[in-house]
């Protein structure tokens, strides 16, 4: 356990703590009346509302959307299923930065919406919300979904033989079993949409602002570290409650369940009724995911002549890409098509860095108990909650200094995209680990075996598709991390969320369709990544 404490002590841990310090401390002594102060003012009180609001109706919206499709996977056994259940995933690793810019694409000015019948829901709550719903729908697909297909449908089906009727039978049997998976999936949506960042930031304008896009501001734009150090707190505490929360309904999911393999329970729809909500959920497939996904690529493709074509569609945004200043834009010091090179090593890096971080900390936990380390756990959990604006400056604030002077180094990218990916190592890894019987470990050493040789020889045949997941991740959010790293990454080394950004905050159809193509690029290496991912993953059940 020793190396993940060192590392989140180290890189988490330590720059959150120097830059909550610089923003509260004066003269050496600390000023915790500047907490009161920054909460009684009202434009602050305003992004609290805003922020805990929208969180609440994104976590209502997305659950209403999609616990039916939950079912349908759970229970339904149709052509393409694992194909839509790794489409609908898809939406979950992509970059934020890349979402904010699809619903733009077809809410936005100039966007589908807008062709069609004049109507813009961009720089409006609207747009907030459908985007947390398309980013957070697998969240409940799976966590909820992989708990319904191990439910033993014959406990429902006694329940209606002695006289329940349908509704009644799903709510005093299938409901009860189910309810600590709906509240750990909406507790996990609530705790994405409460520090919502690229999202906000580009389909909110300068109107809406939660507690992440407040940081940012506070700290990028006005330099106001004070404020910017109670938000973080303010936030950190939120984001404590709800793990601390969270952790009690996985551990009330862990309780004693008659589950059976999820083979058993699925089946070809029958009855009208069936089949009509399985065409409900591939409507809505159709409608939230792919939707705006398409027309995405469409528009990268579009108006070739802003890129210097002739008009209609093209690779004109494409080619752009592959010079600097294109269109006498001085957005960029290399061509943004280095972006993509910069983002593909920076992400290999994270994820190596992530796999060891991560699969000590899953070991290290499946062999230990107590309150220590299910307190170390959750813990682990809080790069994930935690302001990535606040860990991104704390990084440039605490890491100039010997012997860990890394300010200038490339080696602080990957550091901090790892942050983000270790909780999902852990996440993967832990409970496949956990299954892993014992006496197998002591078998091996009873004939000999090193601890070495015990780990290389029972558990890695084991676990090698779970860590294999785990990188597969590991590299999809490390690829789309955008928070910190919008402030470590170098000018001339952009990745492609920041360079995404960037075009998308300068002015001109030219930057603009730079941005679809960078961001089509960036979607189709998270999608490819996430369908190699569901040919090896074995296990559907438990967290996501």
């Amino acid at each position: 356990m020793a190396v993940p404490v060192a590392f989140f002590a180290v890189f988490f841990a330590y720059p959150v703590t120097a830059i909550v310090g610089r923003g509260l401390k004066a003269g050496g002594d600390w000023q915790f009346g500047r907490i009161g102060e920054v909460l009684a003012r009202p434009d602050i009180l305003d992004v609290l509302w805003f922020t805990t609001w929208q969180a609440l109706a994104s976590t209502a919206l997305t659950l209403l959307i999609a616990l039916p499709g939950a079912y349908v996977f759970a229970r339904f056994d149709f052509p393409g299923k694992q194909l839509l259940r790794a489409v609908v995933t898809v939406p979950f690793v992509l970059p934020t930065v890349v979402v904010g810019t699809a619903f733009l694409a077809l809410l936005g000015r100039g966007g589908l919406l807008d062709e069609l019948w004049g109507v813009r829901l961009d720089t409006t709550v609207w747009a907030i919300l459908l985007a947390h719903v398309f980013f957070n729908y697998a969240v409940v697909v799976r966590t909820v979904g992989g708990l319904w297909s191990q439910l033993d449908p014959r406990q429902e089906e006694a329940a209606r033989v002695l006289g329940a009727g349908r509704f009644a039978a799903f709510r005093r049997v299938t409901l009860p079993a189910l309810a600590p998976a709906v509240a750990a999936a909406a507790l996990m949506v609530f705790l994405f949409t409460f520090t919502s960042f690229g999202v906000v930031q580009i389909l909110g304008g300068p109107a809406y602002s939660t507690l992440e896009v407040e940081i940012y501001r506070q700290t990028a734009q006005l330099l106001d570290l004070p404020t910017a150090a109670v938000l973080t707190l303010v936030q950190f505490a939120a984001v404590g409650a709800i793990l601390a929360v969270h952790a009690a309904t996985v551990r009330r999911r862990e309780r004693a369940l008659k589950l059976v393999d999820p083979a058993r329970t699925s089946r070809r729809p029958r009855g009208p009724g069936q089949w009509a909500l399985l065409g409900g959920v591939l409507l809505t497939a159709l409608l939230l995911i792919l939707l705006p996904l398409g027309v995405l690529v469409e528009r990268s493709f579009d108006g070739a002549a802003g890129a210097g074509g002739s008009g209609g569609y093209g690779f004109g945004y494409y080619r752009a890409l592959q010079s600097a200043g294109s269109g006498g834009s001085s957005t960029f010091l290399v061509p943004p098509l280095e972006a993509v090179g910069n983002s593909l090593r920076y992400a290999l890096v994270a994820t190596l860095i992530a796999l060891v971080v991560g699969g000590l900390a899953a070991a290290a936990l499946t062999r230990r108990a107590g309150p220590l380390v299910r307190g170390f756990d959750a813990l682990l959990m809080l790069p994930l909650g935690v302001s990535a604006v606040t860990v991104g400056f704390g990084f440039l604030i605490t890491l100039d200094e010997p012997p860990l002077d890394l300010r200038t180094s490339w080696i602080l990218v990957p550091l901090a995209q790892a942050l983000v990916g270790v909780p999902f190592v852990v996440r993967t890894m832990l409970p496949v680990l956990r299954a892993v019987d014992d006496r197998l470990r002591e078998a091996a050493a009873v004939l000999g075996a090193s601890p070495l040789r015990a780990w290389r020889e029972v558990d890695l045949p084991l676990v090698r598709r779970a860590v294999l997941v785990a990188a597969g991740f590991a590299f999809a959010v490390s690829l789309g991390e955008f928070g910190a790293t919008v402030f470590i990454a170098r000018p001339d080394n952009p990745t492609l969320p920041v360079a995404v950004a960037r075009l998308l905050g300068r002015s001109g159809e030219l930057n603009y369709g730079q941005a679809m193509a960078l961001s089509t690029i960036l979607m189709l290496v998270c999608a490819v990544s996430l369908l190699l991912l569901e040919r090896i993953r074995t296990d559907r059940s438990g967290e996501f």
